[in-house]
C-alpha cells in the first residue's frame, strides 16, 4: 500500500483529472497539470484521475484509449505528482465514479445538460463528419460532477475551459443536498494565473486541444522531440504588423505567444511583450523556453515508461485508496435518495 503519513494534510481537499482522448499538450501542462505537481499536491489532500471513462463518450479505438490511460498515467508522475503525497488512479477502477453518476443524471435537468459548452461543441464536430452523437455526450458532465462530489472536494483545479463543468457540479451539490439533506461538499474552481488557456498555434482563437489531430502543427505535445516544438513553434502564426503587444483581442497570436513566454519564464506577458522588437525574436525565444520547460518531463517520462511494475503499482494502490475515500460518501447519497442499505 501507499503511505498515506504525507497525506491529509491541513488543506482544501482537491480533485482534477485529464482525459486520455488524445496526447497531453503544453496546454494541459501550462493550463493544470504543472500546477498540480508545484502547488496542489502540497496544500492538502489531492486526487488526481485519468478519467478514462470520458474518453468513449465519442467513437474510439479501445487500445487506443488503454494506450493513452497509460500514457496520460505516466505523465502525470512525470510531471512531479508524487504519490506519496497525493492519490494517482484511473477513474475506471473506482466503481463509485460510475455509481454516483446516475445520481447527478437524475439531479441535473435536460437543459443544463444541452447548455454546457464543450458539448455543443464537441456534437457541432461530430454531426459535421456525419457521425451520431452519443448520449454519453449530453451526459458526462453529470459522470464529471460524480467525479469531484464523490471525494469531498473543495477545490477543481483546471483550465479555464472547464470551469462551467465545476459550476454544474457546484449546482448539482447544492440541490441534492436540499432535496435530500447535507451529503456533498460543494467545490470551487481553481484557475492558473497565466496562460490558462492556451490557444493553437497555428489558429490562435482556438484552444491547443489534444484530440485536434488535423491541427498537429499548431498543437506541442509534452512528448513532442525538441526539433519538433522549435519547428512547430518558430511556425506560429502571428498577426498583421509588425510591433509586439499583448492584445488579445487584436492580435492573438502575438499575444499567445506572449502568455506561454510567460507561463514558461515566470514573467508577465504585458511586461514581456516591451523587451521584443520583432516577431522573429519572439518565437525564438518562446520555442527555446518551451523546450527547456519540457525536457525534464519528457526525461522523467522515459524512466518511468521503462518501468511498467512501478506505473502498475501506483495506480493500484492509488485506486484502492480512492475507494476508499469515495465510497462512504457514495454509500451515503444513496440512502439519502431512498435506495436500500
Amino acid at each position: 500500500m501507499v503511505s498515506t503519513r504525507a497525506m491529509g494534510a491541513a488543506g482544501p481537499r482537491v480533485f482534477s483529472g485529464v482525459q486520455p482522448t488524445g496526447h497531453l499538450t503544453l496546454g494541459n501542462y501550462l493550463g493544470a497539470m504543472r500546477r498540480w505537481a508545484e502547488v496542489d499536491q502540497h496544500r492538502g489532500d489531492a486526487v488526481f484521475c485519468v478519467v478514462d471513462l470520458h474518453a468513449l463518450t465519442v467513437e474510439h479505438d479501445p487500445a487506443r484509449v488503454r494506450r493513452l490511460s497509460r500514457q496520460a498515467a505516466t505523465l502525470m508522475l512525470a510531471v512531479g505528482l508524487d504519490p506519496q503525497r497525493c492519490t494517482v488512479f484511473v477513474q475506471s477502477h473506482v466503481d463509485e465514479h460510475a455509481r454516483l453518476s446516475y445520481l447527478m443524471e437524475c439531479t441535473a435537468t435536460d437543459g443544463e445538460m444541452r447548455r454546457m459548452i464543450q458539448y455543443r461543441e464537441k456534437a457541432a464536430r461530430v454531426t459535421a463528419r456525419g457521425g451520431s452523437v452519443r448520449l454519453s455526450l449530453l451526459t458526462y458532465p453529470a459522470l464529471m460532477a460524480a467525479d469531484i462530489l464523490a471525494y469531498g472536494t473543495q477545490e477543481v483545479p483546471v483550465g479555464a475551459d472547464q470551469a462551467q463543468h465545476v459550476e454544474l457540479a457546484r449546482d448539482l451539490a447544492v440541490r441534492f443536498n436540499q432535496r435530500y439533506g447535507p451529503t456533498f461538499v460543494v467545490p470551487k474552481a481553481t484557475l492558473p494565473g497565466v496562460a490558462a488557456r492556451v490557444m493553437d498555434l497555428q489558429d490562435p482563437t482556438s484552444k491547443m486541444g489534444k484530440s485536434e489531430q488535423t491541427r498537429a502543427a499548431g498543437i506541442v505535445y509534452l512528448l513532442d522531440e525538441p526539433d519538433v516544438v522549435r519547428k512547430k513553434v518558430l511556425r506560429a502564426v502571428t498577426d498583421g504588423g509588425s510591433a509586439v503587444a499583448y492584445e488579445p483581442a487584436e492580435r492573438p497570436g502575438v499575444a499567445n505567444l506572449l502568455s506561454v513566454l510567460a507561463a514558461c519564464t515566470g514573467g508577465d506577458p504585458e511586461g514581456l511583450a516591451g523587451s521584443y522588437g520583432s516577431y522573429g525574436a519572439l518565437k525564438e525565444d518562446t520555442a527555446e523556453a518551451v523546450v527547456e520547460v519540457l525536457r525534464p518531463v519528457r526525461e522523467r517520462h522515459a524512466a518511468l515508461a521503462a518501468d511498467t511494475g512501478y506505473v502498475d503499482g501506483v495506480l493500484r494502490d492509488g485506486a484502492e485508496r480512492a475507494r476508499s475515500m469515495a465510497r462512504p460518501r457514495v454509500d451515503a447519497a444513496y440512502r439519502a435518495v431512498g435506495l436500500l442499505a
